[in-house]
């Protein structure tokens, strides 16, 4: 991504006396033109980059000046690079580049210090076992990202109809344990938010386009679905048997002891078919106790799987 590179540049550039427009292009895989917008871009955020002409030319920071590298603290450096640990455990390899510089802006006597900090929280965004055609998609859609081209494909929808589509790619999203493209569909003629496990025959299209504005208060992935209107109170019995689920999805705050080896919770949901799956992943380990509607939807639910796989026997 542009932001990691013009940063590497200035490390780089706070390390070294002059660098080569050229290594700097076959080091960040780019064009030397690219190179040169960067510097004006570094130029335009008040650090003065200077290119020297001739043999032993190249790009410097300017005689006299030196960035503070107290700009950012210790403890501020080391957030950053975990954070570019989180995001390279899944196809992020780039940032290793700025991982390692940032790394050389650290005195060797607070070497020690600094890898400390930075292993005391491991974000792995990575699924457990082989990460397969997820990690090309995320990959093909980070490339249409940089190079601002649409990308296309089939949709899968929450009910198994098909659609082509035809987006501009904005923005890579991980919530909640999944993957999503929030762009702009040609076909729909809005925003929309993909789920990048429902995508099929992902292509990038050499067609172009020019990025929107979009208002922080549109953007999907905020909190809206949690708002009071949308919320249901929903009352949960777990068994003995499948208090080790209870403590694993719950804070130990929220459980209350029934007495008898299991717990019972009282949390707020919204009632979509997240929720039904959700409750039907813990088998029947857990018990619905309100409301009744849920209770007697999960009831349905179970006595169709039942009666799909007892038809087979």
């Amino acid at each position: 991504m542009k932001i990691d590179r013009l940063l590497s540049i200035v490390i780089l550039l706070m390390n070294r006396p002059l660098v080569q427009a050229k290594e700097l292009a076959e080091m960040f895989e780019v064009s030397v033109r690219t190179i040169y917008r960067d510097i004006d871009s570094i130029n335009g955020a008040g650090i003065p980059v200077v290119t020297y002409q001739g043999a032993n030319g190249g790009i410097g920071l300017m005689e006299g000046y030196r960035l503070d590298r107290n700009l950012l603290t210790e403890r501020e450096l080391a957030e950053i690079f975990t954070a570019l640990q989180s995001v390279s455990s899944y196809g992020g390899n780039g940032h290793n580049l700025l991982m390692e510089k940032i790394s050389s802006v650290i005195p060797p006597s607070q070497t020690d210090a600094f890898r400390s900090k930075t292993s005391q929280l491991i974000v792995d965004f990575s699924p457990w076992g082989l990460q397969g055609p997820l990690e090309e998609r995320l990959t093909l859609l980070k490339e249409a990202l940089e190079e601002k081209t649409t990308v296309s494909f089939d949709y899968v929808s929450a009910d198994g109809h098909v659609s082509h589509r035809l987006v501009e790619p904005y923005t890579l999203v991980h919530k909640g344990a999944a993957w999503y493209l929030y762009g702009y569909c040609t076909q729909r003629q809005d925003f929309r938010l993909f789920k990048l496990l429902r995508m099929r025959t992902l292509v990038k299209e050499k067609q172009k386009y020019s990025r929107q504005e979009i208002p922080v208060q549109d953007l999907p992935w905020g909190e809206g679905w949690k708002e009071a209107v949308n919320l249901l109170p929903v009352v949960l019995h777990f068994s003995a048997e499948g208090r080790h689920l209870a403590e694993d999805h719950f804070d130990s705050e929220e459980l209350e002891p029934d007495g008898c080896g299991g717990y019972t919770v009282k949390v707020n949901y919204p009632e979509n078919g997240w929720l039904y799956g959700f409750l039907l992943s813990f088998g029947t380990m857990v018990e619905v106790l309100e409301p009744e509607h849920i209770r007697c939807r999960l009831g349905e639910i179970a006595a169709g799987i039942a009666a799909k796989y007892s038809s087979h026997t």
